[in-house]
């Protein structure tokens, strides 16, 4: 059977020669749901002694670190999980100590924390407590010093929490395998116990990791450490490693529905009609026996019924559409009765594709596209805001309803931080979505970014305003190894004259071939398709030749003419 992520821990904390003790340590275990998303966080502080406040500094460091890790999205990385809860950690202890007469009376402590996720070990560092592994009796600091020496014997802290308004991580992350033990200490330990020292407490006691952490602490202050002293040791007993035929058990606990006609009835939910189908999956407009609610039923094609990666993703788009809650992404709900088929529920939108939209409406008017566009942008950032990456965006998956609002549909492809960082036996790959709209690095199998979804979107706009595409048909193109050499902008005035070329400037930096060259945030695209941005060229950089090929061969002509006159004036004479 599939294993869960289990650690045993012990720590101790003692004031040592000092009147308090300003050192804090603590550690979160949740529950099994959110410990594979979120995962098993440890960590320890040493308050600043020439801080009057350190040890609530300390304490509140730890203590909110801890607890607001686990409130963040689960569809968040840790990496962005721990950034985003140490920037406000450290604007707060920063605030409270700006508020003293000086700063010896402010908020100021080191941080050490240790994030155990899946099978790996995520480490956040600031200030000079450590952070050590050990693992076949050999013993690794993973954490460096954060100290600046102005002689051989004197020091001061260089970085720390809430001594400045900009705060720097060292962040890094590592494997993890069974049996791993991770040592945590402030300075005032670890400067008093040779690693000899504490490699042998630790294999004498590794069943007694508290007693472990105490004799720790105690030789410490044996050899005099004039400090608090604080230790903290986690092990790991077992990595939530799965089999794949467990994972496929689990995946299969729901049978796929049966072939749905009008009339019948699928846990209190009465069909109506067939909305949709393909190869993937088919879409049904129900109504809610109880509620007299319409809705739409999503099932599973019975093509993949054996293909756990392709189960795995349709469970998902579930659990990603339950976790937004924007006007411009479909509403995904949770269905209230027992559920005995596989499929998925979400609201039913009157409307029609934007791709039908764009049939109807061939030469739209520039501010229509905008409004468009900046609600399909809304809806993008819903996913952005998440750590999340759409990768399917195409005039298909976007529906105009008829109350006017625009919605994003279909998650099957998103991309999810959070979740890309659990171990699985199953396929992670890509599913790409349409070729036309998918940003070329992924053609070859470079990972997505935030640009990626902004591509698609610039795609998308270009072909509002123009019926076209930016490059052209992608087919014979796709998954070339010179591909980003082949696309050549084709500016949106050549389609349509009366758009203004700083808009093409800006469709050109949006479906950039590379990447690095597109916008960063999809706010800066939306201003720079209302306002001018002078800092984008608006000339035409492609070569004469695909710019005005009859001019070209007219001048190459004229000159070739030039050039026979010249020579028969020459023979002449």
């Amino acid at each position: 059977m599939a294993s869960q992520l289990k650690v045993s821990v012990g720590q101790y904390s003692d004031k040592g020669s000092k009147p308090t003790n300003q050192d804090y340590c603590g550690v979160e275990i949740p529950d099994e749901n959110l410990r594979e998303s979120k995962g098993i966080a440890i960590a320890i502080a040493d308050g600043i002694s020439s801080s009057e406040h350190s040890k609530e500094a300390s304490s509140a460091c730890v203590t909110g670190f801890l607890a607001d890790y686990f409130s963040t999205p689960e569809t968040w990385s840790v990496k962005k999980s721990v950034q985003q809860v140490l920037t406000a950690l450290n604007s707060w202890l920063y605030n409270q100590g700006s508020q003293e007469r000086n700063r010896h009376k402010g908020h100021v402590t080191t941080l050490s924390a240790l994030i155990l996720k899946s099978t790996t070990c995520h480490v956040i560092h600031i200030g000079d407590s450590r952070i050590y592994q050990l693992r076949e009796g050999y013993l690794k600091q993973l954490t460096v010093d954060h100290k600046t020496w102005v002689s051989k014997d004197k020091n001061y802290l260089s970085r720390a929490m809430g001594a400045d308004t900009h705060l720097k991580i060292d962040y890094s992350k590592h494997t993890v395998e069974v049996g791993d033990l991770y040592l945590l200490s402030t300075d005032g330990t670890h400067e008093y116990v040779s690693e000899d020292n504490l490699l042998k407490i630790i294999r004498e006691n590794k069943n007694y990791l508290d007693k472990a952490a105490e004799i720790i602490v105690q030789q410490a202050q044996i050899n005099g450490s004039p400090d608090n002293v604080t230790c903290q040791l986690l092990l790991v007993n077992e990595l939530p490693v799965q089999d794949p035929n467990d994972v496929y058990q689990v995946l299969t606990e729901l049978p796929f529905p049966p072939d749905l006609a009008e009339g019948m009835i699928i846990d209190g939910y009465r069909v109506i009609r067939e909305v949709s189908s393909s190869t993937r999956s088919q879409l049904y407009l129900v109504e809610d026996t109880e509620t007299g609610m319409n809705l739409i039923l999503k099932t599973p094609s019975v093509n993949y019924e054996d293909d756990p990666a392709y189960i795995d993703r349709f469970i998902r788009e579930e659990w990603i559409g339950r976790r937004i809650a924007n006007e411009n992404v479909v509403k995904v709900y949770e269905p209230t009765r027992r559920r005995r088929f596989l499929y998925l529920i979400s609201e039913f939108l009157e409307g029609s594709t934007l791709r039908q939209w764009m049939r109807d409406n061939p030469k739209p008017e520039l501010e229509e596209v905008r409004l468009l566009v900046e609600q399909i942008a809304k809806g993008l950032q819903a996913f952005h805001r998440l750590e999340m990456l759409h990768q399917d965006l195409k005039p298909e998956n976007i529906i105009l309803h008829h109350a006017g609002t625009v919605k994003l549909i279909d998650f099957g492809s998103t991309k999810v931080a959070g979740i890309a960082e659990i171990n699985t036996p199953l396929d992670q790959t890509n599913l790409l979505g349409t070729k036309n709209y998918t940003a070329p690095e992924y053609a070859n199998d470079q990972p997505g970014t935030n640009r990626s979804d902004i591509y698609s979107l610039g795609v998308i706009t270009y072909q509002m305003l123009t019926g076209e595409l930016p490059y052209g048909e992608m087919s014979a193109k796709w998954k070339t190894t010179d591909f980003r050499g082949t696309l050549i902008y084709t500016p949106v005035t050549d389609y349509n004259a009366a758009i203004p070329k700083w808009i093409s400037a800006s469709l050109r930096k949006a479906v950039h071939p590379d990447p690095t060259k597109r916008y960063d945030e999809l706010s800066e695209f939306m201003y720079d398709l209302r306002y001018p941005n002078l800092k984008l060229s608006i000339e035409d950089t492609r070569p004469l030749i695909d710019r005005n090929p009859v001019g070209f061969w007219q001048g190459l002509c004229a000159i070739f003419f030039g050039i026979i006159i010249y020579l028969l004036f020459l023979i002449k004479n």
